[in-house]
């Protein structure tokens, strides 16, 4: 089946950092556009960041912005997010999936799929 393996999440106090890594299983990130979401309890998941296959364009949430960065590693077909100052509402759990159209630009309302496990991220003191 293909989808994709999270990892890298963890409890962290406010303020602090963590790097999530998101690898696929049986097929390469080369080709698509990859999105982070996360979903909180008792919350709607929502799309965090996206990055375009090709040039590699992306986008993110207001919530984040200045603090997440989404990148790829082609070679290692792995997507990262780094995240720093996190904050209390940052909690969740974080998935990765491939946007399902074949579009140059990633968005972050698209339609996606092969999504993962998910790993839980907590910002706790």
């Amino acid at each position: 089946q293909e989808q994709f393996v999270e990892s890298g999440g963890g409890l962290v106090q406010p303020g602090g950092s963590l790097r999530l890594s998101c690898t696929p299983s049986g097929f390469s990130l080369h080709y698509y556009n990859i999105g982070w979401f996360r979903q909180a309890p008792g919350k709607e998941r929502e799309g965090v960041s996206c990055i375009s296959r090709g040039d590699g364009v992306t986008d993110y949430a207001d919530s984040v912005k200045g603090r997440f960065t989404i990148s790829r590693d082609n070679a290692r077909n792995t997507l990262y997010l780094q995240m720093n100052s996190l904050k209390p509402e940052d909690t969740g759990v974080y998935y990765c999936a491939v946007e399902v159209l074949f579009v140059r630009q990633c968005s972050l309302f698209g339609e996606y799929n092969r999504w993962g496990q998910g790993t839980q991220v907590t910002v706790s003191s």
